[in-house]
């Protein structure tokens, strides 16, 4: 082919890439080379096809021929660059810069532009790849090629600070070519020579940054320190050359002036500056002067760390001995060490050792231990292994020290840190002299060495009783100590001691201390030293500042000693608040010190915190218990607080142990103040026996300080207080030398007139001491005012009352004359000046208003200038008096007894409501007597029951109660009262009260037998007669009316009574027909015969009982009470027709109320019983509370009647029992008895209801009534019902061994009941023996049965309810010995005459019956159930009839279920079933019904509806047993009929009621049918 073929191919191969037909181009290269082999343009475009279709080999092959072609040629060249740029390979990578490099070359002398796009290209490979030589090359290629086209001087400039900026990032590497180094310096020079103008700013950063290379540049220090003289020449203020030239300095070390000069410079520009303190500082540490390198040290590293700077930091505190402070710099200096600097790194750890050494303490020696072993052969070092024998030392590690200073002495015998660490190990082992050896050679060996002379001092400071005599040696060494090493705070410590304590130079002393503080801050000893020193001194100032300066340098939680002495300070001088704030800082530093909780409990105290201090008293004694001032002052607390019980438990906690003034004060105080309260609250005894306390515990505080004027004036006190008791209580027993006796003689008792006049000896001692105390007057005219109220008159006696009022009132006028401002004397005065006696009004009217004037809110005085009006009978003075004592102070009662009087005086409806308000008041004897009063008055008046006063006076206010608590307080304290004695037995008798009632009225029989009032004597004996007959001394009762004149109704009819409890009827029927004769009306008259009708019925004069009571009935005046006794009379002797014509009469007479609609239900009831009309009992019972739902005694008597007529409503009737519960206490005692009984009755037991069952129940009632035998034995009841449960549901009984226990309980209660119920009580003693053999049978213990019976057979050997309970038993032990066997005739024989002994036990008869249906005796057992309800029938007992008819109907039915042929048994289950529904429903009737209908004719459709009957009918309370047990015979009946429809809804309702047990019968019946 041609050349022009050549040309053609070429073309088309262009044209071909130009269309994009890189394959097509290809070929056509491929023919131009078969042609041409070296043909350049084919070998570029099959570099340029091959490069587009992606085969990068093949085109740099290309590419690479045509360049070995002609090397010259931009194409090739440029496709290659093309072909690298966008290819990632790692090969075409590396080659890229040599392409580059080309490509400069050859566009240099073409195109400029081109050429400096590749420059930049190369040089922006050169920096990525850290390649700064050649980077730098390539710029100075670039710059010589600008200077070349001569371009402008400012981009010159920008180029060489661009080579600047990209050059200076070499000097982060490691590794710097010295020829780089060249290259970036001739750039900075290039660069500044070209900038414009010169200084200016951007000179100024090209110079600062031209320094900051050249100070990374070691080799360059003399262009470096030029450059910077250069920029300081032309930039003074600049700091930055003078840093870089202070930090060059610093790294060199050793200082000349024009060094320092440097930092001295720098530090006149940046007065903050961290290198130029630092340079100071490293100066200062040269020089030895250490307090000041260290503070600019200090401040320097502050700004700038340096790991040199910290080192000489460290360096300088180790000097002066600020061991802690060192190991952190070297701690600090470590962590910003250089880890290619070693050597400083060594240094750093050998200083951190030697420090933390040296600062002693467990902690710091396994630091120090452990830095050991961080620094290189350091075992190779002796003083290293001598600091780490101290380390060990430190740890208590004094064998290992002792090892340690024998192997460096073995090695090293002169080493002087050897011979001190064998001295210090062997002075812990105490053996100073050996150690005093060593450290005398150690001293020797380094005699400048100022350590090892303290330790000398301080072994001889602490050696023996011969240097402690003489501590001059001491101070020698201390003296040379110091001098040696003045840095040395701890020298200077002792030589405080020496000076303070054996000099006895207080002024040196506090220079030493203040040095040694001054050289270590944390020296709290020395700091603490000083300061008190400088207090001792006056110097107030002095230690302030000094103690201000430790405070604000103190971190949180340091500083104790400092904070507890400003604490201290503040609280000495009144700053309360700010000493409070102080000591809880010092305690933070230290929770644990008690002195600073005891400071701080004064700062609360001083403060009026009470609770806090106490807190803090409380944590002193908690971390002090030895410590008495904490328990006192937390005793002084609770006295201030008002809490004297607890205070005097902490005062007697101080007194016990020692005879501490202080406290035997407050205790006495407490216990004086506790009497006073209890003197409130009319406690006399309990007040007595304070007040004599208090007496003993202030005599033992005035013998030991009789200089006391206080506790005198305390004594006084105390012995005044017995002044407000009676004078029989009035009784203390002193100690001997205070009543005047021999010091050595007993305690002595004396009475209350002898016991004010000791107190007016101690108030006369107490002046003595202090005359001029105007209080002291005060009370010794109270003292003599009281003694004047004891004294009897007795003319020309020193101690009458006239000569005792008017020394009383001169001690208050000397009062009065001393102090005429206070309003108390001016009161005291005129009390005493209107006393009987004195009795001058005009000056006690004068003194009382001189008081209100003085004080105008003074309720005292206006009260008494009211009472002083009242008793001068001006009503309306008083009343105004009062008014306005009412207004200053409504809570004072004295101003409300006063309105009292005055409207008792006027007659005034009011009166009794303002006495009673005294009384709510406070107890005031004068308001509590004219209440009762008032009381009593509106008690005795019966016409007034019905009237609003009444109901709200002695109702509404419950003033019986209010009165009888107020009255018993009265007599309490006033026991020389006959008319209040009287009242409050009259008070105790309507509250049912007995004994006390009792007690009462003897007391006022015994007071008026003493006095000559016959109508008060007589009415008192008639009311203790009448009290006595109540609490059931008929003779002493009969004794005692006998002594009345018997003049009145009541003492004859009282006696009558009393003959008649007595069993004196005949005396009793002569006492009665005698006040038959003083009756005055016909109701008094009715009443009396209807006694008589009783008396003749107890005689058995039936006939004369009944014409008495009929002769009654037909008075003007009929009372109802005869028509009760009438119908009870035909209860009790069945007569039906008297009795219910007596209740038609009684009924008839209208509406009654309380007690009288008890009976007349109790009475319909007990008629309907008697006409046998059962269900008719409970309805009657419900109709009354229907009618009468406030009535407690009805509810009652429903919980009462329902367990016995209506048992199938026994969760009703609880329910009755716990309303009369609720709504009267007296009533509820015995309705919880009640309910208990429904509950069992009802079968509620723990396991149904674990809150409300009976034995919850019975155990109330026991809690409530101890005392009545049948709670007793319903709780025996209720146990017994439990652990049957227990059986029941196969659990181990939880009342078990309690049987014995109730028995003899109950037995007991029996023995302590009034006489008119102990038969009853003995029935159920009884009922208790038969409960306790039963529930013993049913635990199997036949053992303790039969012994419990043969026990009480011993004491009643004929007593056939035991024989019967006994002959159970041995009958039980036979069928369980004998497992089941027939018994022998002769036994069954015994069994029945057993059971014939005791004719009304229903239960015998029953049990009988079912030993022969055990036998197979099955018609003996029909005789026995027949037996048992014909005696049921007889005794009218309902529930023994269905309980004898169902067991003989469930006897008969055992027989039909088995199959036993004959209708008999048929006839009977139908017989006894329809006789007990015939006495009411019965769901058991009805279920043997149905299940003779399933026996007899299962597939009938009346066996269906029967069974039917029981299950779906819910709301009749079927019991669940009935239901379950109908239902399993429904289920087999529906089965039977294959009647899947109803079994599926019996299955239903099965699932509802949780019956599982019918479920998995259904399911057993499905398996085998099928």
């Amino acid at each position: 082919m041609s050349n022009k073929e050549v040309k053609t191919a070429l073309k088309s191969a262009r044209e071909a890439i130009k269309n994009k037909e890189f394959k097509e181009a290809l070929k056509h290269c491929k023919a131009v080379l078969k042609l041409e082999k070296n043909n350049y343009n084919a070998w570029v475009f099959i570099g340029l096809a091959a490069s587009e279709l992606e085969q990068p080999d093949q085109a740099q092959t290309a590419y690479k021929k045509a360049v070995e072609l002609e090397p010259e040629q931009l194409l090739a060249w440029q496709g290659l660059a093309n072909l690298y740029e966008k290819t990632d390979q790692w090969d075409f990578k590396l080659e890229l810069p040599n392409i580059y490099q080309k490509l400069v070359e050859l566009y240099a002398s073409s195109d400029k532009t081109k050429c400096y796009e590749m420059i930049k290209k190369l040089s922006d490979i050169y920096q990525s790849d850290k390649e700064y030589l050649k980077l730098a090359e390539v710029w100075l290629q670039l710059l010589r090629l600008k200077e070349e086209e001569a371009v402008d001087k400012k981009e010159l400039l920008q180029l060489w600070q661009q080579m600047t900026q990209l050059l200076t990032d070499c000097l982060k590497e490691e590794e710097q070519e010295h020829e780089i180094q060249l290259h970036l310096i001739t750039a900075f020079e290039k660069a500044m020579v070209l900038m414009d103008p010169v200084p200016g700013e951007e000179h100024k950063k090209a110079s600062v940054d031209y320094v900051k290379c050249l100070s990374k540049l070691p080799e360059e220090e003399a262009k470096m320190k030029e450059a910077c003289e250069s920029m300081l020449s032309l930039y003074p203020n600049q700091s930055y050359p003078l840093e870089v030239l202070c930090s060059h300095y610093l790294r060199k070390g050793v200082l000349n002036e024009d060094e320092v000069g440097c930092f001295s410079r720098l530090l006149n520009l940046d007065p903050n500056s961290g290198l130029g303190h630092m340079g100071i500082g490293t100066k200062a540490l040269q020089e030895g002067r250490y307090k000041d390198a260290i503070k600019d040290l200090a401040q320097g590293l502050k700004k700038s760390s340096s790991s040199t700077g910290w080192y000489s930091l460290a360096e300088a505190q180790l000097k002066v001995h600020r061991y802690s402070g060192c190991a952190m710099s070297c701690s600090q200096g470590l962590t910003v060490c250089d880890s290619g600097d070693k050597e400083l790194r060594v240094k750093l750890l050998r200083l951190q050792l030697e420090a933390l050494v040296r600062s002693g303490g467990e902690k710091a020696a396994n630091e120090a231990l452990e830095t050991f072993s961080q620094i290189p052969d350091a075992g190779k070092d002796p003083v290293l292994m001598a600091l780490k024998g101290r380390a060990y030392l430190n740890e208590g590690k004094v064998d290992e020290a002792l090892q340690e200073s024998s192997e460096l002495l073995a090695s090293n015998p002169d080493l002087a840190q050897g011979l001190v660490l064998r001295g210090l190990a062997q002075l812990a082992q105490g053996e100073h002299h050996l150690a005093e050896e060593s450290f005398l050679k150690a001293a020797s060996q380094s005699s400048d060495y100022g350590e090892y002379y303290f330790l000398l001092g301080k072994l001889y400071w602490d050696m023996g009783e011969e240097t402690r005599r003489d501590r001059t040696k001491a101070q020698t060494h201390f003296l040379k100590a110091a001098k040696l090493d003045p840095h040395l705070g701890c020298v200077f410590r002792y030589l405080g001691h020496y000076y303070r304590e054996v000099a006895g130079d207080p002024g040196r002393a506090r220079g030493c201390y203040k040095k040694a503080f001054e050289l270590d801050n944390d020296d709290a000893e020395s700091g603490a030293a000083s300061v008190d020193l400088c207090m001792e001194q006056d110097d107030m100032d002095t230690a302030l500042a000094t103690l201000q300066s430790v405070i604000e340098k103190a971190t949180p939680g340091s500083a104790k000693w400092a904070w507890m002495r400003r604490g201290l300070y503040h609280l000495k001088v009144g700053e309360h608040q700010q000493a409070t704030a102080d000591l809880q800082a010092a305690l933070r530093a230290d929770p644990e010190d008690w002195v600073c909780w005891e400071c701080l409990g004064e700062a609360y105290l001083n403060r009026r915190s009470f609770t806090a201090a106490l807190k803090a008293f409380g944590k002193a004694h908690q971390l002090q218990p030895s410590s008495i001032y904490s328990v006192y002052q937390a005793a002084a607390i609770k006295q201030t607080l008002g809490k004297f019980k607890e205070a005097v438990a902490e005062y007697l906690q101080i007194t016990a142990q020692q005879d501490y003034v202080p406290a035997l004060k407050g205790l006495g105080e407490c216990q004086l103040s506790l009497a006073k309260s209890l003197m409130e609250d009319c406690r006399d005894g309990g007040a007595i026996d304070l007040i004599q306390q208090a007496i003993n515990n202030l005599f033992r505080a005035v013998t030991l300080r009789p200089d006391l004027s206080c506790l005198w004036k305390l004594l006084g006190d105390a012995c005044t207080a017995v002044s407000t008791v009676s004078p029989n209580r009035g009784q203390v027993q002193v100690p001997a030398q205070l009543a005047g006796l021999e010091p050595n003689t007993e305690s002595y008792t004396l009475n209350q007139a002898q016991t004010l006049k000791v107190g007016e000896r101690c108030y006369a001692r107490a002046l003595k001491l202090m005359s001029e105390v105007s209080s002291l007057w005060y009370d010794l005219g109270l003292n003599y005012y009281r003694q004047s109220s004891l004294t009897c008159p007795t003319e020309g006696d020193q101690n009458s009352p006239s000569l005792l009022l008017e020394k009383a009132q001169q001690c208050l006028k000397k009062a009065i004359m001393l102090d005429s401002e206070i309003y108390s004397y001016w009161n005291a005065l005129g009390v005493i000046s209107m006393s009987k006696g004195v009795e001058n009004f005009a000056l006690a009217q004068h003194c009382f208003i001189k008081s209100t004037q003085v004080e105008p809110n003074n309720v005292v005085a206006w009260t008494n200038l009211g009472t002083l009006y009242l008793k001068k009978d001006n009503i309306e003075l008083g009343h105004e008096a009062f008014k306005i004592a009412q207004s200053l102070e409504p809570l004072y009662v004295n101003c409300w007894i006063g309105q009292a009087l005055i409207a008792e005086r006027v007659g005034s409806y009011d009166t009794m409501d303002l006495f009673r308000h005294t009384t709510e008041l406070s107890t005031h004897m004068e308001g509590v007597k004219g209440y009762a009063y008032w009381v009593c008055s509106t008690l005795l008046d019966k016409s007034n029951r019905d009237s609003e006063l009444y109901r709200y006076n002695i109702v509404q206010m419950n003033a019986i109660s209010a009165a009888q608590v107020a009255l018993s307080k009265y007599t309490e304290r006033i026991q020389s009262d006959p008319e209040a004695f009287i009242m409050l037995g009259y008070l105790n008798e309507h509250l049912q009260l007995k004994r006390q009632a009792l007690q009462a009225y003897q007391r006022a029989v015994e007071l008026l037998q003493s006095k000559s009032s016959t109508g008060e004597l007589a009415f008192a004996l008639g009311s203790y007669g009448r009290a006595l007959c109540t609490s059931g001394q008929w003779e002493e009762a009969v004794r005692v009316y006998k002594s009345t004149p018997l003049q009145e109704l009541g003492d004859l009819a009282g006696l009558a009574l009393a003959y008649c409890r007595a069993g004196l009827i005949a005396e009793s029927i002569n006492a009665y027909e005698r006040a038959l004769a003083v009756a005055s009306s016909e109701k008094e008259k009715a009443y009396i015969l209807t006694a008589l009708a009783l008396l003749q019925h107890r005689q058995g004069n039936l006939d004369s009982a009944k014409t008495l009571l009929f002769k009654c009935s037909v008075l003007k005046e009929p009372i109802p009470e005869s028509l009760l006794c009438l119908c009870a009379l035909g209860l009790v002797h069945s007569d039906a027709t008297l009795a219910a014509a007596a209740l038609s009469e009684l009924l008839k007479q209208g509406s009654a109320s309380g007690n009288v609609i008890e009976q007349r239900c109790l009475l319909t009831c007990a008629l309907l019983a008697l006409q046998g009309n059962f269900s008719a009992v409970q309805r009657e019972a419900s109709r009354a509370v229907h009618s009468n739902p406030g009535n407690p005694s009805l509810w009652s008597l429903l919980s009462r009647l329902v367990p016995q007529y209506h048992p199938k409503k026994a969760n009703g009737g609880a329910m009755a029992g716990q309303v009369a519960c609720l709504s009267s206490m007296t009533q509820g005692k015995r309705a919880l008895l009640y309910s208990g009984v429904n509950q069992l009755a009802s079968g509620r037991h723990s396991g149904e209801d674990s809150h409300r069952n009976a034995l919850k129940t019975m155990q109330r009632a026991v809690l409530l009534c101890p005392d009545d035998p049948g709670t007793w034995a319903g709780l025996m009841a209720a146990c017994h019902t439990e652990n049957t449960s227990c059986y029941l549901s196969a659990s181990a009984p939880r009342k078990q061994a309690l049987e014995q226990t109730l028995m003899s309980v109950v037995s007991e209660k029996v023995h302590n009941v009034e006489e008119i119920e102990r038969p009853l009580a003995q029935t159920l003693e009884g009922w208790v023996l038969q409960q306790a053999v039963t529930g013993l049978m049913l635990g199997g213990q036949l053992d303790q049965a039969e012994a419990l019976c043969t026990q009480v057979l011993n004491v009643s050997p004929e007593h056939p309810a035991v024989m019967l309970s006994l002959r159970q038993v041995q009958c039980q032990r036979l069928l369980v010995a004998n497992n089941g066997t027939v018994l022998p005739d002769s036994v069954l024989e015994q069994l029945n005459n057993t059971v014939m002994l005791n004719p009304t036990n229903v239960g015998a008869w029953h049990w009988l019956a079912e030993v022969y249906r055990s036998q197979g005796l099955l018609v003996q057992a029909v005789m026995a159930y027949r037996r048992s309800l014909q005696l049921a029938s007889q005794l009218g007992v309902h529930s023994s009839q269905v309980a004898s008819l169902l067991r003989l109907a469930l006897l008969a039915l055992e027989p039909c279920m088995a199959g036993l042929p004959g209708n008999d048994w048929t006839d009977l289950i139908l017989e006894a079933t329809t006789e007990v529904l015939k006495l009411g429903s019965s769901p058991m009737a009805l279920l043997f019904q149905a299940l003779l209908q399933f026996v007899t004719k299962m597939a009938a459709r009346e066996t269906r509806r029967l069974l039917e009957r029981l299950v779906y009918v819910p709301s009749q309370g079927f019991p669940v047993t009935v239901v379950q047990v109908a239902s399993w015979y429904l289920l087999r009946h529906l089965h039977a009929k294959n009647d899947q429809e109803l079994m599926n809804v019996l299955l239903q309702q099965a699932k509802m009621n949780e019956d599982q047990r019918l479920l998995e019968f259904h399911s057993l019946l499905a398996s085998s049918s099928s």
